[in-house]
């Protein structure tokens, strides 16, 4: 579409590094359209290759959305985002046909928390490709625990799974070559990144996009059930993700608190796991979460 704007519809972008998946709300709330394109993250825009896959996501997302409406103001949050958003502003702005001011970036963190709490209401906690625990507080100002990237922690989000799983499977075939033919999880994991060569698992964790290596989560989670290393780290990554709504309580009090993101839905577990790890006086929700509906809402009212 090349004409005006709808008046108050908006976009919204929840940028993920396995997933960004965007929505058009109208000025009532109501959405109008969403899909998803492949995962993108601000730290690509630290590469020239980085920079055209990012661009590219973009492009295939605004074709998309365009197809049912023109946004009038963008409401995008990115994984990874530090604030310096004008290239990824004037790429949206050109792809939509806006003004770059009519778009507003953020961390993906903020709107996810958004789409849980209004501010100083609770703590989230947050799974996807990584990890990270978030407070915004009535007067505006992020805190978090965790978060720190998946190098460093990223504690029981995918990436954290997936190394898990390799990391137990390479040092069982250091004592034992060939044991991963017995274990269910093992087998399933080699499957996924092609076989059982060192060279393979080697190109797949240090090879890949993060998100890409989260996807391994998933094989992860669906052999829990017939191996126990498999349902141990699952609920491991379910207790990592406790430690970062205790750490904010230890902070800053108790509050409710919600566990969202697409990690944390890979197997009942995690959820289960994470529950016994606070204190039973916690209120506490697991909810899937749609933070791009979050998104194009406020985007939509901005508009107002």
């Amino acid at each position: 579409m090349n004409g005006e704007p709808e008046n108050g519809l908006g976009l919204g972008i929840d940028a993920g590094g396995t997933q960004t998946r965007w929505a058009l709300a109208r000025h009532d709330g109501s959405i109008v359209a969403e899909g998803q394109v492949a995962g993108l993250s601000a730290l690509q825009m630290s590469s020239t290759d980085g920079r055209e896959r990012v661009h590219a996501n973009f492009s295939e997302l605004a074709a998309a959305a365009l197809a049912h409406g023109r946004p009038s103001r963008v409401s995008a949050g990115l994984t990874g985002f530090g604030g310096d958003g004008e290239l990824l502003q004037s790429w949206l702005g050109e792809l939509l046909g806006l003004d770059p001011t009519a778009i507003t970036l953020c961390n993906d963190i903020e709107i996810a928390y958004l789409d849980s709490f209004k501010r100083g209401e609770g703590y989230l906690v947050y799974a996807g490709t990584g990890s990270i625990g978030a407070w915004i507080d009535r007067g505006g100002e992020f805190h978090r625990a965790g978060g720190r990237g998946v190098v460093l922690d990223d504690g029981g989000g995918g990436f954290w799974i997936a190394r898990e799983a390799l990391r137990h499977i390479w040092r069982a075939e250091d004592e034992d070559p060939g044991c991963w033919e017995q274990s269910a999880m093992a087998r399933a994991v080699f499957d996924h990144i092609g076989g059982s060569d060192w060279s393979l698992s080697r190109q797949f964790i240090y090879g890949q996009e993060r998100g890409e290596v989260g996807t391994l989560a998933l094989v992860v989670a669906a052999s829990a059930g017939q191996d126990p290393v498999a349902a141990h780290i699952l609920e491991e990554a379910g207790r990592e993700l406790a430690r970062l709504a205790n750490a904010l309580t230890r902070r800053f009090g108790p509050r409710p608190v919600v566990l969202a993101g697409r990690a944390s839905s890979l197997h009942p577990s995690i959820a289960e796991a994470m529950r016994a790890a606070l204190p039973a006086e916690v209120q506490f929700t697991h909810t899937v979460g749609r933070a791009h509906h979050a998104a194009a809402r406020i985007a939509a009212r901005a508009n107002a």
